[in-house]
């Protein structure tokens, strides 16, 4: 994985939203954060969020368990919480995967290459 990767933002989504579909760009942000506070308030209900072809957005209840502090070995308590998981479509793997492969085999050397 190279360490060109971009962090895309609310910013940057406002951006696409406002070059692809045409809106304006205040119309854009305001679409994209109704989209997230949508998929938030959804998330904070406990209801699930499936996108097809991308991915569902899942929130699961933790019970309480006993950790350990890593730098003391102490003993703690770790309160019951809910975490939020995104489980990828298997369309969304197989775009992601192709990626990769298409990127890495063309600079990707095998041992036997090397040795040669």
């Amino acid at each position: 994985m190279t360490d060109q990767s971009k962090t895309v933002t609310r910013v940057d989504l406002c951006e696409a939203v406002y070059q692809k579909v045409g809106l304006s760009r205040t119309e854009s942000s305001a679409f994209v954060e109704l989209v997230l506070k949508e998929i938030t308030d959804c998330l904070e209900k406990g209801e699930t969020v499936k996108l097809s072809s991308f991915g569902s957005f899942m929130v699961r209840k933790k019970g309480q368990r006993i950790g350990r502090n890593p730098k003391t070995g102490t003993e703690v308590p770790i309160s019951p919480r809910r975490v939020m998981v995104f489980k990828p479509s298997a369309i969304l793997k197989q775009r992601i995967n192709a990626q990769h492969r298409t990127n890495g085999d063309a600079t990707t050397t095998s041992k036997a290459q090397q040795e040669a």
